[in-house]
């Protein structure tokens, strides 16, 4: 779940940001990669991977190891490229879109086969990824308490069963990703027309989906909004969402100390942690750095 596409400008600017903290300079300090350079951690523009990343970056810290953080720096059609380019040493992803990304032909579904296919093509791309952590943030599809109850609707399939024309809306890469229309309509032939809302599953859909002006969204599993206003996710019986599990992308230079500290870091957190982490993004509006800070003290990672 991918998560909101970045403009032009913004690009632009990460791009050059990226481009500035990459450490040319063979005197600089620290243990973060095997030549010594600082590690660049990067997130996508989206609270809960930020938070994620922000971890990472205070457990490194830490442990000795000099940070650059890159965060909010967009979705993975825009911070792919740098992380396969080697400006971002350390990024937080989600195995089985990240996996659909680099293999769109992938059958893998259940969380171990993706996670082995996924550092196969990892390491084609002069990659890594670490341990994959017990988090997940699984895309799913919703619609509202309303809705299902009208169809009843408690899989994907019975959306067969609508018979007023219904609108997708997510964030606009969705409308060519596996998971978008076309990818619904191939799983389990159901057509919607599709409208983009740019926030990544956040208030803007949920008040779309309340409202009426769309009657179907994709909301990350982790998202406390789910619960807070009511929403039915769909059980996806075909395997249209792959197994998405929390897990590190790494350069292939970064150092075993550095490695070890991100993994300890994936072991700790649940997926009961990631939802409470995010509520308080979205509840008590904390920024990541505090977030990351009370659970890596809480798990005595700091």
């Amino acid at each position: 779940m991918t998560r909101i596409p970045l403009g032009v400008a913004l690009l632009a600017t990460a791009t050059l940001s990226l481009t500035a903290c990459g450490s040319d300079d063979p005197l600089s300090a620290g243990d973060g990669g095997k030549g010594g350079d600082t590690i660049v951690i990067g997130s996508q523009d989206y609270y809960s991977n930020e938070i994620i990343a922000e971890a990472y970056a205070q457990a490194l810290e830490a442990g000795g190891i000099k940070v650059q953080r890159d965060f909010r720096i967009g979705q993975r059609e825009g911070y792919l490229p740098e992380i396969e380019s080697g400006k971002i040493d350390l990024f937080p992803e989600y195995t089985g879109p990240l996996l659909q990304v680099w293999k769109p032909d992938t059958k893998a579904r259940l969380a171990d086969d993706v996670y082995a296919e996924l550092e196969d093509a990892a390491d084609e791309k002069g990659l890594e990824v670490l341990d994959q952590s017990p988090a997940t943030d699984q895309d799913s599809y919703v619609v509202t308490r309303e809705f299902a109850e009208k169809y009843g609707l408690k899989t994907i399939d019975d959306l067969a069963k609508v018979t007023e024309k219904m609108t997708f809306g997510a964030n606009s890469e969705a409308e060519d990703r596996p998971n978008g229309p076309k990818g619904l309509k191939k799983a389990y032939g159901v057509d919607v027309s599709f409208t983009p809302i740019e926030d990544s599953g956040g208030p803007l859909t949920v008040k779309a989906l309340k409202d009426g002006s769309i009657q179907l969204a994709i909301i990350y599993t982790g998202d406390p909004s789910i619960k807070k206003n009511d929403l039915v996710t769909l059980e996806d019986t075909k395997g249209l969402f792959l197994a998405s599990h929390v897990v590190p992308v790494a350069s292939d230079d970064l150092s075993d100390k550095a490695e070890e500290i991100v993994d300890k870091v994936s072991a700790a957190m649940s997926p009961e942690d990631l939802v409470d982490l995010d509520a308080r993004s979205v509840d008590e509006e904390l920024p990541a750095a505090t977030i990351a800070k009370d659970w890596l003290t809480k798990e005595g990672l700091l």
